[in-house]
């Protein structure tokens, strides 16, 4: 079968079972191959290991050590090693000390000379996605590396919540999760679809509506096959990347295919506000949290990511700090300057915490279902921010929690800024992340390597990692 070039409409599309996938506009046409991908096996002879990442955004209270207030209400502890003080925005996580690790120190290259508001993007990616005039670029999260391992052993891949919803925009997310080709995946923020998607079993034309869906894609995919002969090279990377998201599709056709028939967990979700928004800020946080929780105790997924709060202050999620008395979190960390600002900003920090430690004892609280000790010591949680002072993207507060069955030490506190880390109140004068840098990160791609490796990845290197990080 040939084509006529001058005959070709500006929008091409792929046709199967009476159905269209529009495809990008090219100047030429072809297919390119497919990433050969099988997906792994349903079993598994070890006890789960879960990963869950969280992100919150306008990075933290950081005064310098000569104002008052550093003995109190700076978000990183004083110390080093096992030899540390939490300070007051800790205290809701006192009696998990020995459960979790505070790191400082750490963070992305290709992000550090960046407004700390561009960076939500890149957190669990690595990726130069930039600022300013720069072209827009991202690559795969750290979940979706590990949903790719494990996401076929479970009914959900990988579950992605935002309290704000949707992808967002570029150097704007709403999400944490991308693909394998940096293309942002959409985050539910609706506490009762994400129960139905869990717990509620779908209608019975759900079988059906596979069998075309699998119809559909296999017609597609033969008709982009008979035209990839006639595209230019640059245009088949456009279309394979393209193609990819649809044999992804296909994928997940044929594990739904598989789970079809699979019951559903029981879970009682009478006793669950399933119809919360931020209008109840600290009733919502706790719901969100509550869904991970149940989807990682009925083994529904084992990777799931919870953006907290979008950057910049836009958003629902901004209404978050109204849970303590504030009206807007992200005016919180613009108001050190003022008396008061920096215990206000921490009482913030401190209530995320607070929120983030009930879930953790949830964990460690709760019996493993498949094995012996707990879920925590079987699940990894990455608590923290893409920037630290005002709009800083270096020096990330990161907190590593869980893990222990994974061989994970905590109670300590890894302090690698030095004693004297980048901060203080921003005057209206030059800000700290356009100030020259004066410490030297590690690239915090070397935790993610280090993380991935104790789930049980064979991975020796992600977004752009020099080693991994023996102390943990």
């Amino acid at each position: 079968m040939s084509f006529n070039l001058d005959r070709i409409d500006r929008r091409r599309f792929l046709r199967g079972s009476g159905l269209a996938l529009a495809l990008p506009q090219f100047g030429s046409l072809g297919f390119g191959p497919l990433a050969a991908e099988s997906l792994e096996s349903e079993t598994s002879a070890e006890r789960p290991k879960r990963l869950a990442c969280f992100y919150f955004p306008d990075g933290v209270p950081m005064p310098l050590p000569e104002d008052p207030a550093y003995e109190d209400w700076s978000w990183f502890p004083h110390g080093n090693g096992r030899d540390f003080r939490f300070t007051k925005c800790f205290e809701p996580l006192q009696a998990l000390r020995d459960e979790l690790t505070v790191i400082s120190g750490f963070s992305h290259p290709a992000g550090r000379t960046v407004h700390g508001h561009n960076n939500a993007d890149q957190f669990l990616t690595a990726a130069a996605t930039g600022g300013g005039d720069m072209e827009y670029e991202n690559s795969i999260s750290l979940d979706q590396e590990y949903a790719r391992h494990v996401g076929a052993r479970t009914r959900i891949g990988s579950l992605v919540m935002s309290t704000d919803g949707g992808t967002g925009t570029a150097r704007g997310a709403h999400t944490l999760s991308f693909d394998r080709n940096g293309r942002a995946i959409p985050a539910e923020h609706r506490p009762k679809q994400v129960f139905d998607l869990l717990f509620v079993k779908s209608n019975n034309d759900s079988a059906r509506r596979l069998s075309l869906s699998t119809s559909a894609l296999d017609e597609m995919l033969a008709d982009a096959e008979r035209m990839r002969a006639t595209l230019s090279a640059q245009d088949r990377r456009s279309l394979d990347e393209y193609l990819d998201s649809v044999r992804q599709a296909e994928i997940q056709v044929a594990k739904a295919k598989r789970w079809l028939d699979a019951p559903l967990p029981e879970v009682d979700g009478s006793q669950l506000n399933l119809e919360l928004s931020t209008d109840e800020p600290r009733q919502y946080l706790q719901i969100m949290f509550e869904l991970i929780f149940l989807a990682f105790k009925t083994d529904s997924t084992r990777v799931a990511t919870y953006q907290i709060g979008r950057e910049n202050g836009v958003g629902r999620s901004d209404h978050l700090a109204r849970a303590i008395g504030f009206n807007l979190a992200h005016q919180l960390s613009h108001e050190t300057k003022n008396p008061g600002g920096w215990k206000n900003f921490a009482l913030y920090c401190q209530f995320l915490n607070e929120e983030f430690g009930r879930f953790v004892s949830k964990l460690k609280q709760t019996p493993e279902p498949v094995g012996p000790g707990n879920m925590l010591d079987n699940s990894l949680l990455l608590f923290g921010s893409a920037s630290s002072a005002f709009h800083l993207s270096r020096n990330y507060p990161l907190i590593l929690a869980g893990g222990k069955s994974m061989g994970f030490r905590h109670g300590q506190y890894v302090n690698q800024a030095g004693s004297n880390p980048q901060g203080g109140a921003w005057d209206g004068g030059q800000e700290p992340w356009q100030k020259e840098v004066t410490h030297e990160d590690v690239p915090l791609a070397n935790l993610f390597v280090t993380m991935l490796q104790r789930l049980g990845v064979a991975a020796d290197s992600f977004g752009g990692s020099t080693g991994v990080v023996e102390y943990l």
